[in-house]
């Protein structure tokens, strides 16, 4: 299976690859999406997920993420339903190749006790809205993604 790449890198700058994972949380027919607050450009808006901590799984990962950036506690799949990769500079002008793993995601419950990242907050989208206000073109594709594996 290939894997897409999204982005276009910006010529003379180097991106690292950067493995990371992220979560499709389904309630009551929305998904759960965070708006980030960045410095330079006004608010984003992604799925929960980011990088891999060192020795993580990208299922921990994913649902270490969603605790952090949207105070929810979730349990995610042993594997991913879909991957793709990604040019991104961070708020921080940070540029990486995200390796992206993404993971269905059940939530348990909310934990605020688990949200540390204050210039994230949880957003529940309507899919069809969330492939409009998605900010990287690879999680609008992983939910495109995500919609076809339940349009049963």
């Amino acid at each position: 299976m290939s894997i897409p790449q999204f982005g276009a890198p910006e010529p003379g700058r180097h991106y690292p690859d950067r493995p990371a994972a992220f979560a499709v949380i389904e309630r009551d027919g929305r998904i759960a999406c965070v708006q980030v607050a960045w410095r330079h450009d006004g608010p984003k808006v992604d799925l929960p997920g980011g990088g891999l901590d060192p020795g993580e799984s990208p299922a921990q990962a994913a649902a270490r993420e969603c605790g952090e950036e949207a105070g929810l506690k979730v349990a995610v799949a042993d594997q991913p339903f879909a991957r793709a990769d990604h040019y991104f500079i961070s708020g921080e002008g940070k540029p990486n190749n995200t390796r992206g793993q993404f993971f269905v995601g059940r939530m348990e419950g909310e934990a605020p006790e688990l949200k540390i990242e204050a210039d994230h907050s949880l957003l529940w989208l309507d899919p069809l809205e969330a492939l409009k206000r998605l900010d990287r073109e690879s999680h609008a594709w992983a939910v495109a993604a995500w919609l076809r594996l339940n349009a049963a």
